[in-house]
């Protein structure tokens, strides 16, 4: 570990903290991945490079190990590098496992839940040191997980004794050890993405046990290119000895629904200083208009007590949890179908539509509002009919309004180098450069403002490229910072030759 170190917390048990104070943007720790496999509940998939594979009703495919005859893509066949297929292989022949190919109804394919688990108990025994001191602490929560007995019957059935069974691993392997596996990676493994963007799951013993708070002090990186090693990094200053944490959930849920999240996942309920603040540090994230009155908002008055009731701080009107969440559904509900509409034209005017709905029923920058203004971001420039360089000057400031809306948003709940805020940062240079040059064309700018506006977007390009420098070159925020770093070469250029031609 670079500046990161193992420490014992009466509340959160293992967990890291830094060794010495750490600036913005620093290494703080890296590792790479004691085992990664498939995802699960997953489909079909190539046990080398994850995509999906298609396979027919009576299991048919030459997408096959010519070993074990296990879903292998050709390119991975042929590819000597590709190595992590190579031990499930090896046990699957020697006890004469065939793959069925079978897929349920939502299409998962029960068979390949076991291939990540394997893995790791593969890796166990070729490193058992790093077990022992780094995975065999982890948490698996067994008596939490004991409670959903449908799905511990399944993991039993589909995974521990298909393993001892079929595969001839009982005098390996024991139940017991297979279902904590089950566990340990149930509650602590990342999500991943091939070079090819396609799912998988990663197991980092160090990286996995960090504490979670709904306002992350550090930000993490996976690259492929590299044997899907993590690289974890400071998105603030960081004094020595302070705890390091991430978020477990999404950063841009409300408190009911982060803390639903984290209990049926991770099994624990957050006591972070935004969860138990009502109005979330001041965003009213999760507030509601407050029916009674003009000027109120209702909000939580136990945020992470599930039958907490709303209440409205300017005149004192009560609606109960279960009143409030109904409404929240149906807009979530409504918010959904809009976004099931195809990209386009219509689906943005829907979503304008909704945010006029909504203002008489939500906070201004409440997370549903927040969500549908991240959507317009992302459409606005890009639909049919709100292509960029055809946006009037009023639908450029409005989408660079709805950037600085959900920025106000980050600035709080991912402060510093946020790859969420990165992107966002990039989306409202954009009209900012359209607005100035149009500004300054139609003579409403001079030189120095129009100069001082473009110095603006620099500004913006320069935060954007500074957050997404190491991230892998392959992954799409990777693929933004060159977009980012070409648009900030181009637009410090236009600004020099300007700077001329003003003096």
């Amino acid at each position: 570990m670079l500046k990161a170190r193992l420490q014992e917390d009466a509340l959160l048990g293992r967990c890291l903290a830094t060794s010495c104070s750490v600036e913005r943007g620093e290494l703080v720790l890296e590792e790479l991945p004691f085992a990664r496999g498939p995802k699960r509940d997953s489909g079909i998939v190539c046990l080398g490079c994850y995509q999906f594979l298609q396979f027919g009703e009576d299991g048919d495919s030459l997408d096959r190990c010519e070993l074990c005859d296990w879903p292998l893509c050709g390119s991975c066949a042929d590819d000597e590098d590709v190595t992590e297929h190579r031990g499930e292989c090896q046990v699957f022949s020697a006890a004469r496992v065939t793959f069925a190919g079978n897929v349920s109804d939502d299409g998962v394919c029960p068979q390949l839940d076991c291939i990540t688990i394997l893995r790791v108990l593969l890796a166990k025994e070729a490193n058992p040191e790093r077990w022992d001191s780094e995975v065999a602490p982890m948490e698996h929560h067994e008596e939490e997980r004991k409670k959903d007995a449908d799905v511990w019957h399944a993991d039993r059935v589909n995974i521990a004794q298909y393993l001892r069974g079929p595969c001839k691993l009982a005098s390996r392997f024991s139940e017991e050890l297979i279902m904590q596996v089950v566990g340990v990676l149930e509650v602590n493994a990342f999500e991943a993405r091939s070079p090819k963007g396609y799912p998988l799951r990663c197991l980092f013993p160090y990286t996995g046990i960090l504490a979670h708070n709904c306002v992350p002090n550090t930000s993490r990186s996976i690259y492929p290119s590299e044997g899907y090693k993590i690289r974890l990094r400071a998105m603030v200053d960081l004094e020595e000895g302070q705890p390091l944490h991430h978020s477990y959930t999404y950063t841009l849920d409300g408190t009911a629904q982060r803390q639903k999240h984290l209990k049926q996942g991770k099994f624990f309920t957050c006591q972070c200083d935004r969860c138990l603040d009502p109005t979330e540090l001041g965003t009213h994230f999760s507030s509601l208009k407050c029916g009674q009155c003009a000027e109120g908002y209702q909000v939580p008055r136990q945020p992470t007590e599930a039958d907490t009731s709303w209440s409205c701080a300017s005149c004192g009107s009560d609606t109960s949890n279960v009143e409030a969440l109904a409404m929240l559904q149906s807009l979530q509900s409504e918010v959904n179908a809009v976004q099931a509409l195809p990209m386009g034209a219509k689906r943005l005017e829907e979503v304008e539509r909704l945010l006029r709905k909504y203002k008489s029923l939500l906070h201004p920058l409440h997370f549903i509002a927040t969500g549908l203004r991240q959507l317009l971001i992302e459409m606005y420039g890009r639909v049919q009919g709100y292509e960029m360089v055809q946006l009037p000057d009023h639908q450029l400031e409005r989408k660079a309004e709805l950037c600085r809306q959900v920025l106000r948003v980050l600035n709080t709940f991912e402060p510093g180098l946020s790859r969420t805020r990165a992107m966002n940062l990039y989306e409202l240079h954009v009209p900012l450069v359209l607005l100035a040059k149009t500004g300054f064309i139609a003579g409403k700018l001079k030189g120095g403002e129009l100069r001082a506006r473009l110095v603006d977007a620099i500004d913006l390009l320069k935060e954007c490229v500074e957050i997404l420098e190491f991230e892998d070159k392959s992954s799409q925020e990777g693929v933004l910072c060159v977009v980012a770093q070409q648009a900030l070469k181009q637009l410090t250029l236009s600004v020099e030759g300007l700077g001329s031609e003003l003096d």
